[in-house]
Parts: C-alpha cells; sequence; structure tokens
C-alpha cells in the first residue's frame, strides 16, 4: 500500500505524514462507520511527540466533520486504546505514535472496534480518499456534527485494570523505570507505587523531543546502568508508546522478548494456563529459546516478522501467550495487544511466585550468538533467486547443521536483503554472513 504499512501510516511530521492526511483519515472513518440510528464514537490517544497536538486536532476535526463523536485521551499508551475500545464499545480508536521512532516521526494507528489494527481492505479505502480516487465524502450538518470530549477518565479505569492484575504486593522490592520520555510517563511510576514497590524512575519529562532518545527499550544499556547503580531488584523499559518492554534482571542482564516468554511460558505451563502448551513466536526468535521449550515439553508456532502474524496466530488458535524478541509481548488472557506495562506486571508475578531472584529464573536459555546484517539491493526477488544466492545459502545451511541457523529474508518496507545467522560462536555467525553477503556482491545485486 502507498500510505499504510504493517503498523499504520507513518512518516515524518509535515513531510510525508501531514495535517490534511490525517484529516481525511478521520473524515473517511467518521463516515465509514456510520449506520442507521448509530452514533459514531471513536477514542483517541497520543504519545509525547510535539507533532501529536496538530495531528489530533486534525483527525478530531476530520472525525467530528463527518458526525462522529471523539473521545481523547491525550497522552496515553498504545494497549490503553485497544483495552477501552473493546470494554467501552467503541467503534474504532486512533493512536498518534510512531513508536520506537524518533520524534520527528509520528503515525496514525487505527484500531478497530476488536482492538486490533485497522483491516487492510479498509485501509485501501482510506487510501484512496487521501488520493482523490474515490467521491468526497458528505459532511455532517445541523445537529448531525460531531462532538469532542475529555476522556481522561477512560485513562484512569485502565490504569485500574491494570493494577487489578497484580498477584501480588510489591512491597520490599524496588523497581527501576526507563519509561523513554513517552506514554508510559504518565502511569508506570503511580501503577508501581500503588502496588507498594519502590520506584527509581529515569527518562520522565517528556517535552516533545526527547521521547526515545538514547533511553527506554531500545537503548536499554541506560537501564542496565540504573539498575546496577541503585542495587534494584528488576528494571523495565518501554518504547515511546509502551506498547513493548525489555527487563533488566538483579544481575543486570538483558531480559529480552524471547527471555520473557520462556519465563512466562514456563509460568503458565506450571499453572496450567497455557492453552495446549504452546507459545507463539516469530521466526526471528533464538533457536536456545526452542531448544529451551523443547525441554520444558513447550510447544511453538513460528509466524513472520511483526506483532500483528503474532496475534493473528494467537487469535485463530486461542493460544494464550506469543511474541517476539523486541518485546512485544500478547497475554491474550489480559489483551490483544502487546502491552508493556502489563508485560511487566507479568514479569513481576512470574518472578515473585517463584521466591527466587529473576537472573536465577532464566539460567537454563541459552542464547546462541546472532548476526543481523541489512543488505541494500537493488532487486530484492532477483537477489532472493539468484542461483548463487541460494547454493551459497544452501552451504552456510549444511555447515551449521544442528548447531545453528541461518535466515535469508527481504525486508517488507524496504530494498533490503536481511542475513541472519545463529551459531554456537560469535566468529561462525560473522564467517557465514560475510559468505553470503559477498556472494550478493559478486553478483552485482547489492547497491554501493
Amino acid at each position: 500500500m502507498k500510505y499504510f504499512g504493517t503498523d499504520g501510516f507513518r512518516g515524518e511530521a509535515n513531510v510525508t505524514l501531514t495535517v490534511e492526511h490525517a484529516y481525511k483519515v478521520g473524515r473517511f472513518l467518521g463516515y465509514y462507520y456510520q449506520k442507521e440510528n448509530h452514533e459514531v464514537r471513536v477514542v483517541i490517544g497520543k504519545d509525547t511527540r510535539l507533532s501529536g497536538y496538530m495531528f489530533e486536532t486534525a483527525l478530531a476535526s476530520g472525525l467530528t466533520a463527518s458526525g462522529a463523536n471523539v473521545y481523547e485521551l491525550h497522552v496515553t499508551t498504545t494497549p490503553s486504546v485497544s483495552y477501552l475500545i473493546r470494554k467501552e464499545n467503541f467503534d474504532c480508536g486512533i493512536m498518534i505514535s510512531a513508536s520506537h521512532n524518533p520524534y520527528f516521526d509520528n503515525g496514525i494507528k487505527v484500531i478497530n472496534g476488536q482492538g486490533h489494527k485497522l483491516e487492510p481492505e479498509v485501509e485501501e479505502q482510506i487510501e484512496k480518499y487521501i488520493d482523490g480516487e474515490i467521491d468526497e465524502l458528505p459532511l455532517a450538518k445541523r445537529e448531525k456534527i460531531g462532538r469532542c470530549f475529555d476522556y481522561v477518565k477512560g485513562r484512569n479505569d485502565y490504569i485500574e485494570y491494570l493494577k487489578s492484575l497484580a498477584g501480588y504486593s510489591y512491597e520490599g522490592r524496588t523497581v527501576a523505570l526507563d519509561l523513554s520520555n513517552g506514554s508510559a510517563s504518565v502511569m508506570a511510576k503511580d501503577i508501581f507505587e500503588a502496588l507498594g514497590a519502590q520506584v527509581i524512575v529515569r527518562h520522565d519529562s517528556p517535552n516533545g523531543t526527547n521521547i526515545n532518545r538514547d533511553c527506554g527499550s531500545t537503548h536499554i544499556e541506560a537501564l542496565q546502568a540504573l539498575v546496577y547503580d541503585t542495587g534494584a531488584d528488576v528494571g523495565f523499559a518501554y518504547d515511546g508508546d509502551a506498547d513493548r518492554c525489555i527487563a533488566v534482571d538483579d544481575d543486570g542482564k538483558v531480559v529480552d522478548g524471547d527471555h520473557i516468554m520462556y519465563l512466562c511460558g514456563k509460568y503458565l505451563k506450571e499453572q496450567g494456563k497455557l492453552y495446549k502448551d504452546t507459545v507463539v513466536t516469530t521466526i526471528m526468535s533464538n533457536m536456545g529459546l526452542y531448544k529451551a521449550f523443547d525441554k520444558l515439553g513447550i510447544r511453538y508456532e513460528k509466524t513472520a516478522v511483526g506483532d500483528k502474524y503474532v496475534c493473528e496466530n494467537m487469535m485463530e488458535n486461542d493460544y494464550r501467550l506469543g511474541g517476539e524478541q523486541s518485546g512485544h509481548i500478547i497475554f491474550k488472557e489480559h489483551a490483544v495487544t502487546g502491552d508493556g506495562i502489563l508485560t511487566s506486571l507479568m514479569i513481576m508475578q512470574a518472578w515473585l511466585s517463584s521466591g527466587k531472584p529473576l537472573s536465577l529464573l532464566t539460567k537454563d536459555l541459552v542464547i546462541y550468538p546472532q548476526l543481523l546484517v541489512n543488505v541494500k539491493v537493488k532487486d530484492k526477488v532477483a537477489a532472493r533467486e539468484d542461483v548463487d544466492v541460494k547454493r551459497a545459502a544452501a552451504a552456510v545451511e549444511k555447515t551449521l547443521g544442528d548447531a545453528g541457523r541461518l535466515l535469508l529474508r527481504e525486508s517488507g518496507t524496504e530494498p533490503l536483503i536481511r542475513v541472519m545467522v545463529e551459531a554456537e560462536t560469535d566468529e561462525m555467525c560473522k564467517t557465514n554472513v560475510d559468505h553470503i553477503v559477498r556472494v550478493l556482491e559478486e553478483k552485482g545485486h547489492v547497491v554501493k
């Protein structure tokens, strides 16, 4: 599609994503959800980016011009929007965020009435409307014009819901939080303090331009230093819209999405709550995770890269746990989307139920070294289908055997071939990745 990708309509604010785009998205959605004698209700949230104000206003203008009523959460998390759509039966919701991207980017994530990402066929219609390929939509008139409501109450309802999920008091525990100067700044600290924890916070002062800047889940070294310096029992870092979480244990080691799925998968299985003893992963999860799952008797599914595909698999099969290395983790019993703060609470539950330090709970998970190189190519299909490239890939797979794996795939959004090798040593990873890249270069596929 032209505008919408796997995570909504994203681009640099006022460059590739403009208020005109936002207005038209609002106009279309306000019209699309109209039914006879039906009041269209749409909930909107945003993260802390400077451009969020103008996009919030533009979307609300478009929606109300089409006759929809708008409920504004203001700064909140993506999963809170998904939760409130389902709880309060909104027609849809919109989150204004570019997730872990720098502040000058922004995005429009449309969430359907079930709390999932909007259907591609509806996104296609929005794109046609933006480009003037369908007739202009009627404007609401007189008493049919929509209204805007301040809906901070909804955010508070979501906070209370999260607090209700904590199975233990956090009294006597010290928790370090890196809030990424993003959405989690408005709620995470209060939640943990309300549950009894002593909370140490960093990057909780958003100014519109510092979201994700050298902090949060994509810069986990900041949280590692904080845990080490303060002696905290555990640390949690979120991304800009708080739909992902990466943790740090009491030894200062990173607990990424694979560690979280191992830790929580084992806990849920012991509790008899892991449906069909299955966890949903993507093809990028580390082979060490699968070997550890095999020892625990936990089955696993592998989807394409993207939390969208993990979610689809979970919904189709009613699996209860799934996610990605990046920290997008879905706990289906409680949510239908990745939720960073919820993930933190589930880690706390698994940890506190064990009575052991968090660092001991993942000791049996051996993560294999992994090297990923993105190679810019002239033609992704031609590069992937090249006979010599395929021959080189087969040779690497034969060399690695059961002690490693090769993943050779196209980027879904960029002119890249992604070459990823897992092996027993960093040297083996580099040698085999270099071999594939060299063949791509020799065959003239690489853009210099």
